[in-house]
């Protein structure tokens, strides 16, 4: 599917348009069926409720304008397979997290949900073929295609624990992406990319702080399920094995960050990893005196800093990835050691 730089555009300006007309509907709506995120619980920073459902707008802006788009290009039926493998998992666990925010599910389910659209996932790149950096192994395919999966999309949901937080940070993921996937004629992964950056950075004008709506586990999961799809379908234009693996976790580095250092906080603390709890990044930036604003905006940075390095990657040879992948890890690992040692809660 060939698509030139203004019908990128195009996609990007009617999803922003879509999900900002959608948000303040979905607003309402929430907020007169009292679907809100009350401040009761204990790793609750908020203190009024706040409606959720933006997740909802998230969704219908997304697949409608990729159903849009796909009927006004030049269809084949592996376009159909690509956007549906990629859009059909997210759609399920979307609903899922919809249920959830409605009904406030136990994250048993939750997770069964999770694996279930991971080894869906996994099925379909592996029987067509097309996951993007294969190992040579159909069982090891499987088994990273669906840790990735059900990783990032649990990283996703737990990282949506600030305002603005997480629609920031998969805002740059997306750009980056996209124009990763530009650079390779990797067209139909870097629409569906365009179209996400479109809906997250029209979220992200109601989402940020102080934040008049959430996007819930619906929009989270939703989001976590497409953006994990689409970076393990994306094969990096690399000259090492080293850099085309690093290239997915460096778009996602802050998410993996944040759910790295929650959870070796929780099992340190021996506490349920999936209980919740103030030990996230945003949370240890608030109580060293960060405000919640500043604290997006680092970690939006930080976001930022990563996915200039997935691209500086693409366009260097092959001894300068390797040092530019260490350099990488080593700055994450030093993030982590930073924020691992500052207090917990």
């Amino acid at each position: 599917m060939q698509i030139s730089h203004a019908e990128f555009f195009t996609l990007f300006v009617a999803t922003f348009a879509l999900v900002g007309a959608l948000t303040p509907v979905a607003r309402k709506v929430a907020i007169s069926k009292k679907i809100v995120d009350n401040p009761n619980q204990g790793h609750k920073t908020h203190r009024e409720p706040v409606p959720y459902l933006g997740g909802v707008a998230i969704m219908i802006g997304i697949i409608v304008i990729s159903v849009i788009a796909l009927a006004l290009s030049d269809f084949t039926i592996d376009t159909f397979s690509l956007a549906s493998s990629v859009l059909g998992p997210a759609l399920l666990l979307g609903l899922i997290g919809l249920w959830d925010d409605i009904k406030n599910l136990p994250p048993l389910p939750r997770f069964i949900a999770q694996t279930s659209a991971g080894v869906f996932t996994a099925i379909l790149l592996i029987s067509n073929d097309t996951v993007g950096n294969p190992t040579g192994s159909v069982t090891l395919d499987a088994i990273i295609t669906i840790i990735w999966i059900v990783g990032i999309c649990n990283s996703i949901n737990f990282f949506d624990n600030l305002d603005g937080g997480a629609a920031g940070t998969i805002a740059i993921s997306s750009v980056a992406l996209a124009m990763l996937a530009l650079l390779g004629d990797q067209n139909v992964i870097a629409a569906l990319a365009t179209v996400t950056a479109g809906a997250t950075f029209a979220f992200l004008i109601w989402n940020k702080s102080p934040a008049r709506i959430y996007m819930g586990d619906a929009g989270a999961l939703f989001l976590g399920v497409l953006i994990a799809t689409l970076t393990i379908r994306f094969d990096p234009s690399t000259e090492t094995l080293l850099g085309s693996f690093a290239t997915p976790l460096l778009l996602l580095a802050v998410p993996i960050l944040d759910t790295t250092v929650a959870v070796l906080s929780r099992l340190r603390r021996r506490v349920s990893p999936f209980q919740g709890g103030r030990d996230h990044l945003s949370h240890r930036l608030i109580r060293r005196g960060v405000s919640r604003r500043s604290s997006a905006f680092i970690l939006w940075g930080f976001s930022a800093v990563f996915a200039f390095i997935a691209l500086v990657i693409s366009q260097s040879n092959g001894s300068n990835e390797r040092w530019i992948v260490y350099g990488a890890g080593a700055l994450w690992a030093g993030l982590f050691l930073y924020f691992f040692a500052s207090e917990d809660e």
